[in-house]
């Protein structure tokens, strides 16, 4: 089943299109901003594939509004149900002791981004968009192996031989505009587009109202980012101890 919002009866055919990844956190939404800031007809892509904090979709329902998107379609996915990951697996514990450089961490979920970018892609050549967004970041990310340059640019190679508009000329482009930056800059960035970060949710182990643990990897990277960028941090904390 697909859930979507109501299609913007403005949307201009001739515009550029991008479809961009819409996870509800604050790397998604400062993506939304940039590709909109950047002229691009916007159509948000987000999934729910079994998450633990599930409230980070209801996020991307309020971004997809607050950006008035063109369209934003909610896919069900089955990832949760193969295990492999604390962000999908209750039973496998959070951990909250901090990124550990040079490791995987047990939140990776195997595969996800290869996975999200190939409904992205398909849903790309549908439209005939120019461009698929992915807020990936290789400087400030928790050691995951699909968030690096390289994947990208090989997800984009195979993205332009494997479909229609990629043989006939019409190459996509994947879109990585926080690739190289760092939290701080990142939010920098999405303070300057206006975008609201009270509207997002980051932490792993959100509870259904979207408050924030405070403890777990995700958390300490985006308050680390708030203070780094001298932003007050507009996170809501299940422990209100965590609050700036």
């Amino acid at each position: 089943m697909v859930t979507e919002s109501k299609l913007d009866s403005s949307h201009n055919k001739s515009a550029k299109k991008a479809v961009i990844l819409v996870s509800g956190g604050l790397d998604s939404a400062t993506c939304l901003a940039i590709a909109r800031a950047e002229g691009y007809d916007c159509f948000a892509l987000s999934f729910n594939y079994g998450q633990r904090a599930n409230s980070e979709l209801d996020a991307a329902m309020r971004l997809s509004t607050a950006f008035s998107v063109h369209q934003h379609q909610v896919i069900p996915l089955g990832i949760g149900q193969l295990g492999g990951s604390a962000l999908t697996d209750s039973s496998v514990a959070m951990p909250e002791s901090g990124v550990v450089a040079d490791q995987i961490p047990v939140t990776y979920v195997p595969a996800r981004n290869t996975v999200f970018l190939s409904y992205a892609l398909a849903w790309a050549e549908v439209l005939e968009a120019d461009a698929i967004f992915i807020g990936v970041n290789a400087l400030d990310y928790s050691g995951y192996p699909d968030c690096r340059p390289e994947f990208i640019k090989a997800f984009e190679q195979m993205a332009n031989l494997a479909t229609r508009i990629g043989v006939e000329g019409r190459p996509i482009r994947i879109k990585t505009p926080l690739i190289d930056l760092s939290k701080a800059q990142i939010i920098a960035m999405g303070n300057e587009l206006g975008v609201n970060y009270r509207l997002t949710v980051s932490c792993y182990q959100a509870d259904s109202k979207g408050r924030a643990c405070g403890r777990c990897d995700s958390c300490r990277l985006r308050r680390k980012g708030f203070e780094d960028a001298g932003v007050k941090d507009p996170t809501v904390y299940v422990d209100t101890a965590f609050a700036g």
